[in-house]
C-alpha cells in the first residue's frame, strides 16, 4: 500500500511548513533512519517552499502512516506534538494526490511546472540510495507521466502565473515602473533565477546575484547580465537595491529588524521589496513594521495566485479525469478511483 504523510500551503502556514522541512543535504540519511525501523519498506521524502511529503510504500496503511508520524515528530524533535494541520492519505487517494502534485495541480501555482522538477528530483535521491522499489518506482513513473500528458493535452499553464510573475506584480505596484530599480538575487536556486529573469524582462536596471558559492553567483549574474558580491557582503548592496529575493538554505533568519533597520537610514527610507520565498524563511517578519518596507512571503504570493485560479477550473476538470484514469493500474487494490471531491481535496492536500 502506498501513503502519503505531509503538510502543504493549502492548509498549513509556513510558520508551521518550516518547523518540518528537510534541509535537502539531510534527506538521505533522514530516508535511512525511517526505513531502519523496518516498517516502511520504500519511502520518497519531497520538501519544497509549499510543501513537505513523505511517500511511502509498506504492508499495511494503518501501520506505515502510523510510523511516519512517529518518524516526523522525532526526526524535528516536536515539543508540541505533530501539527493538527497534518494529513494522510492511503490507496487510492495517495496515488491520486500524487499525479496532482505532480502534474501541477495541488500548486500554489495551478498549472507550474517548477514542482515536477523538485519531484523528480526528491524521487531520484532516494531511488540513489535504494529507498524505493517497485511500488514507488513504478507509480513515481507514471505521475511524471501523465503530468507529460496533462501539459501536452489540456491548456493548463495556458494564462497561469507563476511566482515570477506575481512578483513582477507586486513590484510593479509598488514602484510602478521598473527602470530606475535594480534587484538583488540571495541565493541562486530556480526560482529566484526565474524571477530575476522576469523583473528584467519588465525593465528591471540591474541584478546583482549573492551565494554562498560564488562561483554559482558569477555564473548566475553573468547569464543576467549582472554583477556577483560574496554572499557575507549582501548587505552593503543594500543602499542601491530596491527589490530582493531571498531563497537560501540558511536554517534561521538571515535578515531581520536589527539588522535592516540601519540599512533603510543608508537607503533613505526609499521603499524596499522583500520577496522571500525560502522555507525556513530567510526574513524575519518583524521587518514589515519598518516603514516603506514590504514583506511578502510564500503564502502572501499565494492569496495573489488565488486570484488567477477561476481561470482555470475548466481545465483542472480535464485534468482531473486523465489524473483519475490513469491511476487506477498502479492501485493495489484493483478497484476503480472514486470521484473525490475537489473542495475537500485542496482544503488539506
Amino acid at each position: 500500500m502506498i501513503v502519503v504523510l505531509g503538510l502543504s500551503h493549502h492548509s498549513a502556514p509556513v510558520e508551521t511548513r518550516e518547523r518540518f522541512a528537510f534541509a535537502e543535504a539531510h534527506i538521505p540519511e533522514a530516508l535511512a533512519r525511517l526505513r531502519a525501523s523496518g516498517t516502511v519498506n520504500e519511502a520518497v521524502i519531497l520538501s519544497t517552499c509549499n510543501r513537505v511529503e513523505i511517500y511511502a510504500a509498506g504492508n499495511d496503511a494503518s501501520t506505515t502512516l502510523t510510523a511516519l508520524k512517529g518518524f516526523l515528530g522525532a526526526y524535528h524533535a516536536s515539543a508540541s506534538g505533530l501539527p493538527a494541520e497534518l494529513y494522510s492519505l492511503a490507496e487510492p487517494q495517495s496515488v491520486h494526490h500524487l499525479f496532482k502534485v505532480a502534474a501541477g495541480l495541488d500548486s500554489m501555482v495551478v498549472g507550474e511546472t517548477e514542482i515536477l522538477g523538485q519531484l523528480k528530483q526528491a524521487y531520484e535521491v532516494a531511488l540513489q540510495h535504494k529507498h524505493t522499489g517497485p511500488r514507488l518506482n513504478k507509480t513515481f513513473q507514471r505521475a511524471f507521466n501523465v503530468a507529460k500528458q496533462i501539459r501536452t493535452e489540456t491548456n493548463i499553464q495556458r494564462g497561469s502565473v507563476s511566482v515570477a510573475s506575481v512578483a513582477v506584480e507586486l513590484a510593479e505596484k509598488i514602484f510602478n515602473a521598473l527602470d530606475e530599480h535594480e534587484v538583488m538575487v540571495i541565493g541562486a536556486g530556480d526560482t529566484s533565477e526565474k524571477t530575476a529573469r522576469a523583473l528584467l524582462s519588465r525593465g528591471a536596471r540591474s541584478i546583482v546575484v549573492a551565494n554562498r558559492s560564488f562561483d554559482r553567483a558569477e555564473e548566475l549574474a553573468r547569464e543576467l547580465g549582472g554583477r556577483a558580491t560574496r554572499f557575507d557582503d549582501w548587505a552593503k548592496e543594500f543602499e542601491r537595491v530596491d527589490i530582493v529575493i531571498s531563497s537560501t538554505a540558511a536554517p534561521h533568519h538571515i535578515l531581520d529588524r536589527t539588522k535592516l533597520e540601519p540599512l533603510m537610514k543608508l537607503r533613505r527610507n526609499r521603499p524596499l521589496l522583500l520577496i522571500d520565498i525560502a522555507v525556513p524563511r530567510d526574513i524575519d517578519p518583524e521587518v514589515n513594521y519598518l516603514d516603506n518596507v514590504f514583506l511578502y512571503n510564500v503564502d502572501d504570493l499565494q492569496a495573489i495566485a488565488n486570484d488567477y485560479l477561476q481561470q482555470r477550473r475548466e481545465e483542472i476538470a480535464r485534468c482531473e479525469v486523465i489524473i483519475a484514469d490513469k491511476a487506477r493500474p498502479v492501485l493495489s487494490s484493483g478497484g476503480p478511483v472514486p470521484n473525490l471531491p475537489r473542495a475537500n481535496q485542496e482544503s488539506h492536500a
